[in-house]
């Protein structure tokens, strides 16, 4: 049995990753995976998703990140 992330646990995974900039990135590769980008909506979810990716760059050495 194969298991497929639900989009907002596969938003979570990306944003844990430090290699998006912001929600649009994720938007985009939610996208080009084939998930349902209108399930990332609201103020609240947008500001988790928005600070996780701020935070997992920050906690990634500088020279695995990808410059902005």
């Amino acid at each position: 049995m194969n298991f497929r992330p639900t989009t907002l646990e596969r938003a979570f995974a990306l944003a844990k990753t430090g290699e998006y900039d912001g929600v649009n990135d994720l938007k985009i590769q939610l996208k080009a995976e084939g998930f349902a980008v209108q399930q990332v909506e609201g103020r609240t979810l947008i500001r988790q998703l928005r600070d996780l990716c701020i935070a997992s760059r920050k906690d990634k050495p500088p020279e695995e990140q990808t410059p902005s």
